[in-house]
């Protein structure tokens, strides 16, 4: 064993060897050494294992194999770790695999006008400042209806914001049945105490009333928040207050529609979710809702409004810190022009809630047939099976509809971690022994490259 440990070299001694010192010039010093540590580090333990007298071959092959095996590790560990990911699970709105996918037009347009300098705060016809809000501004209160808008980072700065500016040292107004906890145990009250106001708890988990709003308001009161509970149902023994009630109390109404959404579902034969329109017409003072979820835009917080409050929350310092970047600006403003030019279907998260079983069936047929063109090992098959999708990202909760998938059985658990991490990653659903690839949430492009993945995966799996 001696011997074995006495032949690992040191790694300054490895770094002098041409092999490193190309490995040096393509990844940097640093890099090659802690690449070259991690491998000697792996051949000491293998000598480690080898006992006294016991068949040194393994380690001797793996010691003349540290060049090509530092490489490796060099190229594994300098892969870019944001990538694009095959989402074949099912759920159109996945938070942990960024939620709304942005339309391949809106980028194209976006990067035109990014690539160099733009307008971002300029105004081009008087040649002075002006506020990267203006680009969509429009757009917003035209679709919506509202007076004027605004723009942070996600919605649960909205909210801050809105709480920061109106109801700083005062009383907030929230029915029991609405403090939610969204993503990451982020919580609506915790917001309010860091937004400096006050909660003022009305009503009961499971049903609030009118006179509950109406005995809490005081001098105290700078607003009603009206919570859309988009991301969890309470059923049963139930009520709520509509903001429409809410509007004739005296103070602001400001409705959190979390998701939001400008589209009827119903129309694709979804479950009806609150528009942003219908709560504006109701009378809410201030709407705020997620740009990256229904809208299926970048990641924004979207406010729009009455003209005084928005003006208000504009020049609050602490808009500077919430601010939306330039990509954010051009992509909202072309996402946008989309809805009002009724080509909302273009992209893609509303093409995919709005997707058709036939539709969908058709799809997976020739994700099967791509499939099983490539030679499916011994042992597996491949077919096409009904499943059910989700919206998923905090939107209609315990909502399912009716997809179609290609299933693939038997599903060993290496399987589902081997198209992972395979290129590109692949993530899906696993059930009933078998791996569930829900095509509603995979791109016609993406199904060739799908097909390819899984058959690999496949023959790595039987090798």
């Amino acid at each position: 064993m001696k011997e074995l440990f006495r032949a690992i070299p040191q790694v300054d001694q490895c770094l002098r060897t041409p092999a490193a010192e190309a490995l040096t010039a393509a990844y940097g010093r640093a890099a090659a050494a802690d690449a070259l540590r991690a491998e000697l580090a792996e051949l000491r333990a293998l000598a480690a294992r080898i006992p006294e007298g016991g068949d040194d071959a393994p380690f001797r092959l793996a010691l003349e194999d540290l060049p090509r095996r530092t490489a490796r590790r060099l190229e594994r560990d300098g892969a870019p770790r944001f990538r694009r990911v095959i989402n074949a699970t099912g759920m159109v709105l996945h938070t942990n695999l960024g939620r709304a996918p942005l339309s391949g037009e809106v980028l194209a347009e976006a990067a035109a006008r990014l690539t160099g300098y733009s307008n971002l705060e300029f105004d081009l016809e008087t040649g002075e400042r002006g506020d990267r809000t203006a680009h969509f501004e429009s757009l917003l209160t035209r679709l919506t209806g509202a007076e004027a808008a605004l723009a942070v980072n996600n919605n649960a700065a909205a909210v801050l914001l809105i709480v920061s500016a109106l109801a700083a040292g005062r009383e907030v107004i929230v029915s029991r049945g609405e403090l939610v906890e969204i993503g990451g145990r982020f919580r609506v009250p915790e917001v309010l105490e860091q937004g400096g106001a006050v909660l003022r708890e009305v009503g009961t988990t499971n049903k609030t009333h009118p006179e509950d709003y109406r005995r809490a308001v005081c001098e105290q009161t700078a607003a009603i928040l009206k919570v859309h509970t988009s991301n969890y149902k309470i059923c049963g023994f139930t009520e709520s207050v509509p903001v429409e009630e809410l509007t004739g109390m005296g103070v602001p109404v400001i409705h959190d529609l979390g998701s939001g959404v400008l589209l009827d579902l119903e129309r694709f034969g979804l479950e009806h979710e609150p528009t942003v329109q219908e709560s504006v017409r109701a009378g809410a003072d201030l709407v705020c809702f997620s740009g990256d979820k229904l809208l299926g835009g970048p990641q924004a917080g979207l406010i729009v409004g009455r003209r005084e409050l928005v003006e208000r929350l504009r020049r609050h310092p602490l808009l500077r810190a919430l601010r939306i970047g330039k990509f954010t600006a051009a992509a909202l403003e072309l996402t946008l022009r989309r809805y009002e030019t009724g080509r909302a279907l273009e992209l893609p998260a509303p093409a995919m809630l709005a997707a058709s079983l036939p539709e969908l069936t058709e799809r997976a047929e020739r994700l099967r047939s791509l499939l099983t063109a490539q030679g499916l090992p011994a042992g597996w098959t491949a077919a096409v099976e009904p499943c059910q999708s989700e919206a998923g990202g905090g939107s209609l909760p315990e909502s399912r509809f009716p997809s179609a998938a290609v299933t693939v059985r038997p599903c060993p658990a290496s399987l589902a971690r081997r198209l992972r991490t395979g290129e590109p990653p692949v993530v899906g659903r696993v059930g009933r022994d078998r791996l569930w690839l829900d095509v509603r949430t995979v791109a016609e492009a993406e199904l060739a490259p799908l097909a390819s993945a899984v058959a690999a995966a496949l023959r790595a799996e039987q090798a």
